[in-house]
């Protein structure tokens, strides 16, 4: 798919994981406590568990359990698994955010839109105080859900970052990234929720985002030009404030399918270089030929 083949280095190692093959990951999460990856699916609406070696797999929860739809987005916070779903289907258009217990898959809360235009959650960050930011790829609105408010509501509406994929929080919690897929990184002031950067469409593209130590990573895997996606990480200014310089840490050659989101462990990247997006009709809820599926290997990076 991509012009050249990535050559695995040293700080780097494929883990294969022993799921079915027609699972369509979209989002993944790692428990730093059980050292456990959890895994959505796009194809069978469920969430699945395994080591970090890709072995003994469980269920987390099954078919559109607690109403889960199409998976989109995780991520994990002390004992939550917070994961977002999305009807497929635009004449039926619905989405919704579970919170479960990660270690049973039972229902915490669960929060849900069903709007006359269309809304895709994308991705979620949690703050400090369990705040919780969720992006919507489908319009140019940011939701949230207070957690002394306990709803999910309107946080941010803006054509500057209209069409935002990923999300990440800044380690002192005072601002919000958000990769617009028109106009590049964005940062907003969580208390004033002021846009306080200028749009730069050279970092557009970036579907999951994580901060980590005054830097933002991201996996780029939308540009026409197939030579500028890759796993690339985003300097910070000491204020936390704008991008003051980028380095692509993983290129993408022919084994990369459509990568999307992430989760950071120790030190290291882990994402799944290839989701099969592209053998996945959305519109169908089909897979486009059976015969293509591979296994899911899962790229290990030590960030230096």
């Amino acid at each position: 798919m991509f012009g050249c083949v990535h050559c695995i280095t040293v700080n780097e190692r494929i883990i294969t994981l022993e799921v079915e093959k027609d699972l369509i990951p979209e989002g993944i999460a790692i428990d730093a406590d059980t050292k456990n990856i959890y895994l959505n699916s796009l194809m069978h609406s469920k969430i699945l568990k395994c080591d970090l070696n890709g072995t003994n797999t469980t269920q987390v929860i099954g078919k559109n359990e607690h109403g889960y739809l199409p998976g989109f987005g995780m991520t994990i916070k002390g004992d939550t698994l917070f994961a977002l779903g999305n009807g497929l289907e635009s004449n039926t258009n619905r989405s919704i955010l579970l919170l479960l217990n990660k270690r049973t898959g039972g229902l915490i809360d669960s929060y849900t839109i069903h709007d006359s235009t269309q809304t895709y959650l994308n991705d979620i960050a949690v703050s400090a105080k369990n705040d919780l930011y969720i992006t919507d790829s489908e319009s140019n609105r940011i939701y949230t859900v207070e957690h002394s408010r306990n709803q999910l509501e309107l946080f941010i509406e803006s054509d500057e970052i209209a069409h935002s994929n990923g999300i990440a929080i800044s380690d002192d919690n005072k601002y919000l990234y958000l990769a617009s897929h028109r106009n590049g990184i964005r940062v907003v002031d969580i208390k004033t929720k002021e846009i306080i950067n200028t749009p730069n469409k050279t970092y557009a593209g970036i579907d999951g985002m994580k901060y980590y130590d005054n830097s933002l990573i991201g996996i780029v895997n939308a540009r026409k030009d197939p030579d500028k996606n890759g796993l690339y990480r985003y300097y910070l200014n000491n204020e936390k404030t704008a991008i003051r310089g980028m380095e692509k840490m993983v290129p993408m050659g022919t084994e990369f399918k459509i990568p999307t989101t992430f989760d950071i462990y120790n030190g290291h990247v882990y994402y799944i270089i290839n989701s099969q997006l592209d053998n996945f009709n959305q519109k169908t809820h089909q897979i486009k030929d059976s015969t293509k599926l591979e296994s899911y290997k899962i790229l290990r990076k030590k960030i230096d």
